[in-house]
């Protein structure tokens, strides 16, 4: 089911600020920058290896990244793994009974449709799937 992990999610409260840290520690400059609007966040993404490095920044205070830097603070926000056939996943999932946020696959950052299971069943951990 799962071909690698895609990337992981940070939620950062200065997008500008955070991307001007990773490119002084690391020397790396974003391979994209985007605003999403149905997620109500602007990032930008870290090629690293095969994975990336998302950034995430709430663009209104009701977006679910604003909502996690409120109750936990700046910090990771979700690891994502790249599947075969999303659609195909999230029924697989339904089947089994695994709670999910999304039942049909939406549109996400970098051109990625995506999905996310509830926090409730992995144990703590916000798992996206992207396709």
């Amino acid at each position: 089911m799962l071909k690698k992990i895609d990337h992981i999610g940070i939620a950062v409260e200065d997008l500008d600020n955070a991307i001007q840290t990773y490119n002084t520690i690391f020397n790396i400059k974003p391979s994209f920058i985007e605003t999403v609007e149905e997620q109500r966040v602007k990032t930008a993404g870290f090629t690293v290896g095969e994975s990336t490095v998302e950034l995430l920044q709430a663009t209104d205070e009701e977006s679910p990244i604003a909502k996690f830097i409120s109750k936990k603070g700046a910090g990771i926000h979700h690891i994502a793994y790249r599947v075969e056939n999303l659609e195909k996943t999230l029924n697989e999932l339904k089947e089994k009974k695994i709670r999910l946020i999304d039942e049909k696959p939406r549109q996400g950052a970098d051109g990625k449709k995506i999905a996310f299971i509830h926090p409730k069943s992995t144990g703590g951990v916000l798992i996206e799937l992207c396709e």
